[in-house]
């Protein structure tokens, strides 16, 4: 008991001689709050950064691989169409056929929209062909009515199912499903709505993500059919092929791009993407940032751990008469180097909270000027306030030890 009322008392006196500094004291906790401050803010960005980029390889789907037709126009566009015919339905056909890791697939197209509105409004959202199973594929969900259905699809039926920014837009007032709206010349029915879900990023490692939100879709082959195609164009903008587990993408990746240079004559006019290789990728580039990030707050830290030291070797240069009168009052050199090492973790640990908040608003300054997102975690905080105490022990303890074997008759002297 007398021992934890020693260590209150010293943390009392602690406090009283920073308030007693004040200026020499928020001087020194400078190093510390920017250096705290600084790992927060990377920590949670990092956070927030990693969590984007699983959010976004679910939507793409980690066990499936995306081929893309790549545009191109011109004269470009007719020499390649000497050897290919572009990303197709056949394509599809052919993968599925010939290659047994491959267990489901969707496809897309988009349709060249100038005029998208209901009779409540209208919409700049971007109208999708795709077939049934392409919202399973990309973990989309409906929050009222109903997904688009093979039969949909084999009666080239004109029904539509709304992103929510896209419903908003079109049915400001009202329930979109069982509305109707307007796309270019033809009228489609609303039979459902996609659940709100969380915003993502348009682009990984350089790569277009879906921007769902602002999305109308429509059964692919009444898009293929009834809506305007231009001549030499690709029949799909991509497919979408789900993995039987246990293939390591990257193999089966290899294998349709063998299949896809000889159904292409050569011709890369598509490209294939593999979502796990993008999220290691992502995941390698996130930790160099984290390394860079890491030694600039541990510069910082460092700089703050000079300055305690300094504070407090400057205080024992102050304080030596009064050290030297406790001594002679029976005070032991642990009991001043206990002191003394006390006063310097109340300071790291000051600035460690401070740090603590201002890292916290930094974080949400980023994500409101760059669009970054951020995910704050319990072990951001712990680490903190850990290397906190850690600096405020190593660069206190020199001065203690340096206050404690001071001769007490020599501080006596001392004015």
């Amino acid at each position: 008991m007398k021992v934890i009322k020693g260590y209150v008392e010293g943390v009392i006196q602690a406090f009283d001689e920073m308030r007693h500094h004040k200026l020499r004291t928020a001087l020194t906790l400078l190093g510390m709050i920017f250096g705290v401050g600084a790992v927060i803010a990377m920590l949670s960005v990092g956070e927030g950064a990693e969590r984007e980029a699983l959010r976004m390889i679910e939507s793409m789907g980690v066990n499936n691989i995306v081929i893309n037709a790549r545009p191109a126009d011109g004269d470009a566009l007719k020499s390649i169409r000497e050897h290919s015919i572009g990303l197709s339905l056949r394509d599809v056909s052919s993968a599925a056929t010939t290659l047994p890791f491959v267990k489901d697939w969707s496809a897309q197209k988009q349709v060249k929209t100038f005029s998208l509105f209901s009779q409540q409004g209208r919409s700049d959202a971007t109208v999708v062909g795709v077939t049934p199973s392409y919202f399973n594929l990309s973990a989309l969900m409906v929050a009222k009515g109903r997904s688009l259905t093979q039969a949909d699809q084999s009666h080239y039926r004109q029904v539509a199912v709304l992103g929510p920014e896209a419903a908003r837009s079109l049915f400001p007032q009202d329930k979109p499903v069982g509305g109707l709206i307007k796309v270019n010349h033809q009228w489609f029915e609303v039979v459902g709505v996609l659940s709100e879900g969380e915003a993502v990023q348009s682009k990984i490692q350089g790569v277009k993500l879906g921007g769902e939100r602002n999305q109308v879709f429509i059964p692919l082959a009444t898009a293929l059919k009834k809506m305007n195609v231009k001549p030499l164009e690709d029949e799909l903008d991509s497919i979408k092929l789900a993995i039987a587990d246990g293939v390591e993408p990257s193999l089966a990746a290899k294998s349709l791009g063998h299949l896809f240079e000889r159904r292409h004559g050569g011709e890369k006019d598509y490209e294939i993407v593999v979502p796990a290789d993008l999220l290691a990728q992502h995941q390698k580039t996130q930790q160099i940032f984290n390394i860079v990030m890491a030694c600039v707050a541990g510069i910082s830290l460092l700089v703050g751990g000079i300055g305690i030291m300094n504070i407090m070797l400057a205080t024992i240069m102050e304080r030596t008469a009064e050290i030297g009168l406790l001594r002679a009052l029976g005070a032991r050199r642990k009991d001043i180097a206990r002191q003394f090492l006390i006063e310097s973790i109340a300071i790291s640990a000051t600035g460690g909270v401070i740090g603590i908040v201002v890292g916290l608003l930094l974080a949400l300054v980023i994500s409101a000027a760059a669009g970054w997102p951020v995910a704050w975690s319990p072990f951001a905080v712990l680490l903190s306030l850990g290397v906190c105490m850690t600096i405020g022990i190593g660069f206190g303890l020199y001065p203690a030890q340096k206050a404690a074997r001071l001769d007490p008759i020599v501080a006596l002297q001392r004015d």
